[in-house]
């Protein structure tokens, strides 16, 4: 049963599933940083962990807050001075500091002009990155995702364009290579930067040498916004799809915003294949590409029934509908709300499949659920705990899967998921599914 507008929340359950990133993942993306969290230490627990587990705890100090700072209405001091004493300490000196203040600071409405303005001015060649971990206020407005996905690009400043490049912004994972946008950005002979890939400050900054920003992750739509605004630049949101409308609309809006005239084609399968001059022809032909990949993986998984989650794809939904439509047997989603851009999307499966169910991830009642059904196969690592298969697809928010090729690969690894076991019990409990792991 899905969550309904408006519903108060109250206790949830979070499921061992943990492949997918939180703030202290993506801040760890920021090349030659570090983070500072001010914060009491009963909840420090979960960041200092998963730093520790990226093996990352060289990049990561805290300042704990205790009971007595708040009752002497000192937390601009005790944030300014635990903030400088650990980097007076370290031996290094980091570009920049993601210095993450949380609930408490808005509580008792500390000034944080005030301590950010000292900071600087004791540490001017430090960017400070301003950061947040207040999670009691995500169910409101912008979460404490959504505004990292905006504050980890303020360092970035005016520069010089350059007409050959495009920058990819708010996402975890860099888009493959065989991704649609890297394919006919590649025919254009542009650059596409991103930060999943910066190893320096020098290449961070670098980011903001091109004419176009792109978000393709939803969670990163406020700070293309943001940044596209501030640094004058060209904004394109093309999220990710599994509709053939959908993406042959991203292709068109993208070809339109690079210049009119692909010159060569690279890479479409056949590498000896001249430049279709139409665009239409080449999606034409993406499309028969995909209808074969999603044919030859419904021969391989049969009538099997196939379970899938909201942290595999932003677009679950829409996922479930094209593999409906191509004889697939799905028979259950797992998600907690539907996201604004699948609506239509979830009103055609309630007219077209009534039967099929939706559960939710984070009732509580989900914790006594039986896990038993192993012939099964999931499509997320969340689908995989609930129903205990050791035949699931091991990925998390899409990953570097886009468009058309993000539809073949899709269908590639469910045919994989399927023939090879995994162990569910080792793999899903992982954090930040693709970060360095110390399990």
């Amino acid at each position: 049963m899905l969550k309904k507008a408006g519903e108060s929340t109250g206790l949830e359950f979070n499921s061992p599933a943990h492949g997918n990133w939180n703030i202290v993942h993506t801040g760890m993306l920021l090349p030659e940083s570090i983070q500072i969290y001010v914060c009491a230490d009963n909840c420090m627990r979960g960041v200092v962990l998963t730093a520790a587990e990226m093996n990352a705890a060289d990049r990561f100090s805290f300042v704990i807050v205790e009971e007595e700072d708040l009752l002497n209405g000192n937390l601009e001091d005790v944030t300014i001075e635990g903030v400088t004493d650990v980097l007076r300490k370290r031996k290094d000196h980091p570009k920049a500091v993601l210095l993450f203040t949380v609930c408490l600071h808005h509580f008792l409405g500390c000034d944080l002009e005030r301590v950010y303005e000292e900071l600087e001015d004791r540490f001017p060649d430090i960017f400070f990155v301003r950061c947040y971990m207040d999670p009691i206020m995500q169910k409101h407005g912008l979460t404490p995702d959504q505004k990292l996905r905006k504050a980890i690009y303020d360092g970035l400043k005016v520069r010089e364009e350059n007409p050959k490049a495009v920058t990819i912004l708010g996402s975890d994972f860099a888009l493959d290579e065989t991704s649609d946008i890297r394919r006919l950005l590649k025919w254009k002979h542009i650059e596409v930067k991103e930060l999943p890939e910066c190893n320096s400050w020098k290449s961070y900054q670098e980011l903001a040498d091109s004419k176009i920003f792109i978000a393709c992750y939803p969670p990163g739509k406020y700070g293309l916004e943001c940044q596209a605004e501030r640094l004058r630049k060209k904004a394109l949101y093309l999220p990710g799809s599994f509709d053939y409308d959908e993406i042959i609309r991203q292709w068109k809006t993208l070809e339109q915003a690079v210049g009119e005239n692909v010159e060569e084609v690279e890479g479409i399968e056949d590498t000896d294949m001249h430049m279709e001059k139409s665009l239409e022809r080449i999606t034409k032909r993406e499309i028969a590409l995909c209808e074969s990949a999603l044919e030859q993986a419904r021969k391989v998984v049969g009538d099997v029934p196939i379970m899938i989650d909201h942290t595999f794809h932003p677009r679950p939904l829409e996922l479930a509908k094209l593999l409906l439509t191509h004889g697939f047997s799905v028979t259950r989603i797992y998600l907690d709300a539907v996201n604004p851009e699948e609506k239509d999307t979830f009103e055609w499966l309630k007219e077209q499949y009534p039967e099929l169910e939706y559960e939710p991830t984070i009732r509580p009642e989900m914790r006594m659920k039986p896990r038993n059904e192993s012939d099964v196969l999931a499509i997320g690592q969340k689908a995989a705990w609930f129903t205990g298969t050791r035949h699931f697809v091991n990925l998390v928010e899409g990953a570097g899967l886009y468009g058309f090729d993000g539809i073949r690969r899709t269908a590639e690894l469910m045919t994989e998921a399927w023939q090879e076991e995994k162990d569910p019990e080792d793999l899903i409990i992982r954090k930040g599914w693709g970060c360095e792991s110390c399990i």
